[in-house]
């Protein structure tokens, strides 16, 4: 068996290393084991902010370094603290809101807030994603730009996810970033940032370079990742828009697509 051909291997959370029920199958574990004991680094990549994605890394037993918050913050998982974290600009974002809802009419809103602790609070409207994440529910406009954010979340009644994305984009690409991070997840985010910004900053600590790493992925907030990576393999399970820009195609984050590429990886 040859050396395993990257030094780091970057993943997506959800519908990429975890399956529908949040767990991480023992196939995937073991092969993610493997490619570190061969010298690989393992780094998780999300749009999680912190306190989403803090109970998923303790029950893997991941020590590194996490990419949360759509790259937003550099967190290390063993000594739980952030080490870097980017926060949206209140008033531009309150700008490009009022933008988008004079195009598209009302949108429901949730935003995540800054910090290891960073509530998420959810509007009137917001339909809540299945599962355990909490949020925090507010009546009050007020209550959304009281303290410093990372992100927002829009919904709209009408429109598909695309739409609103490509709408808004469309609408305020100059002032902010929008992402389609999942189903019913469109977030306004930091002009320019994104997983690669995120990403490039954890692997310079890692001492590693983007022609060193592979990075898997379902979403079209994982294109820019995919275009820093040396490889981008996108799950079966993947949206149409990074299936166009992989590098390949695995099977879902039911069927271990991941464990699919390592194994053979290694095995080469």
């Amino acid at each position: 068996m040859s050396a395993f051909p990257y030094r780091l291997v970057a993943t997506d959370l959800d519908g990429t290393l975890l399956r529908a029920d949040e767990s991480v199958s023992d196939r995937t574990r073991d092969a993610l084991a493997a490619v570190t004991a061969a010298g690989a680094a393992h780094i998780v990549v999300t749009g999680r902010a912190v306190p989403w994605t803090r109970h998923i890394l303790d029950d893997l037993g991941y020590e590194g370094i996490a990419v949360c918050g759509q790259g937003a913050q550099v967190y290390h998982a063993g000594e739980h603290r952030l080490l870097t974290s980017l926060t949206l600009d209140r008033q531009l974002a309150g700008l490009a809101l009022s933008k988008i809802e004079a195009e598209v009419g009302p949108v429901a809103l949730a935003a995540s807030r800054d910090g290891l602790e960073g509530e998420v609070l959810m509007g009137p409207g917001y339909r809540a994603q299945e599962g355990p994440l909490p949020y925090v529910p507010y009546e009050d406009p007020a209550e959304l730009w009281a303290a410093p954010l990372t992100k927002l979340y829009l919904q709209h009644p009408v429109l598909s996810d695309d739409q609103l994305t490509a709408v808004a984009r469309a609408t305020v690409g100059g002032l902010v970033d929008v992402v389609m991070a999942g189903p019913g997840i469109v977030e306004i985010l930091p002009l320019g940032l994104s997983k690669a910004t995120g990403l490039s900053l954890a692997a310079r600590r890692l001492g590693v370079k983007a022609a060193d790493t592979i990075a898997f992925g379902d979403m079209p907030n994982d294109i820019p990742m995919f275009g820093w990576a040396a490889h981008g393999v996108a799950m079966g399970n993947a949206h149409e828009e990074l299936r166009a820009v992989a590098d390949e195609v695995t099977a879902s984050n039911e069927e271990d697509g991941i464990a699919v590429v390592l194994e053979r990886l290694l095995a080469s």
